[in-house]
């Protein structure tokens, strides 16, 4: 990890602070104070603040009784998350590939964000007009199908929170008024999957259907997207049903128990 020469926005206290904390981390069990100053070559005192300060954050453990460090809750959440967003792209690329097969539409995994969702995965169709969204990017919830797929099913405490944030445009057509997404939602409670028809991008309809953990939290979403002319009311509600039946085989070997909503045409 050294930081480059040319650079000049690097703050060393902070790349230094990094380097302790991969040092212990890569160990696999608990380093001593003394152990990380000869290692890195810092000062007792700075390392240790350094240590205090990481432990303080929960990026580190310090074991008082042993006055060792080891790898802290913060730091295993955070592994954690990334070992879940590969089990979970892993297990859905199959029917991800299926699903693009059978509609010849492009496909899409997101998972919740901040306020939004978060595309982790999609199989483009091979066909000339496609979406726009990309690996990474983020989109208001309130404006996809794959974000109202989630939000219908959050406890109540959450979907007011999101209701109090600003609710952005995305496009002429995005509904930002809460009493018309919230009729929505309701509806998406009872088919099991949500539309959108060019309020997130122009010209573009989305499908989407969430799925659960094993607390039977909606941690992520999966839909399909194409053009409005490709995309007829009917074959948006037959994409649902089959939207709904791969998230329910995806929220079961997540740990998911049965999720009570039905698909209807």
């Amino acid at each position: 990890m050294a930081p480059r020469d040319d650079n000049p926005y690097i703050v060393l206290p902070v790349m230094k602070a990094l380097k302790v904390l991969e040092l212990v981390a890569g160990r696999g069990h608990e380093v001593a104070l003394t152990t990380v100053c000869k290692e890195l070559g810092i000062p007792k005192t700075t390392t240790f603040r350094y240590l205090q300060t990481l432990a303080e954050a929960g990026f580190l453990n310090h074991n008082r009784a042993s006055d060792k460090y080891d790898v802290g809750p913060r730091l295993r959440s955070i592994a954690g998350v990334d070992t879940s967003l590969s089990k979970l792209r892993q297990l859905a690329r199959p029917a991800m590939t299926g699903l693009m097969n059978e509609f010849n539409e492009t496909v899409n995994l997101a998972v919740k964000g901040n306020g939004t969702i978060v595309y982790i995965d999609l199989i483009e169709a091979n066909r000339s007009l496609r979406m726009q969204a990309r690996i990474g990017e983020s989109h208001p919830m309130h404006s996809t199908a794959l974000g109202k797929a989630i939000l219908a099913f959050l406890p109540d405490d959450e979907k007011q929170r999101y209701f109090e944030m600003p609710l952005t445009e995305r496009t002429g057509r995005t509904l930002i008024e809460r009493e018309e997404i919230e009729r929505q939602l309701r509806l998406v409670c009872k088919t099991g999957y949500a539309t959108e028809t060019g309020e997130n991008e122009d010209g573009a309809m989305c499908v989407g259907a969430p799925i659960f953990d094993d607390r039977g939290y909606p941690v992520a979403a999966i839909s399909i997207s194409a053009p409005l002319m490709r995309m007829p009311r009917p074959l948006a509600a037959k994409a649902g049903a089959r939207l709904l039946d791969v998230a329910r085989g995806l929220s079961t070997h997540l740990g998911a128990g049965q999720v009570s909503v039905t698909a209807s045409a």
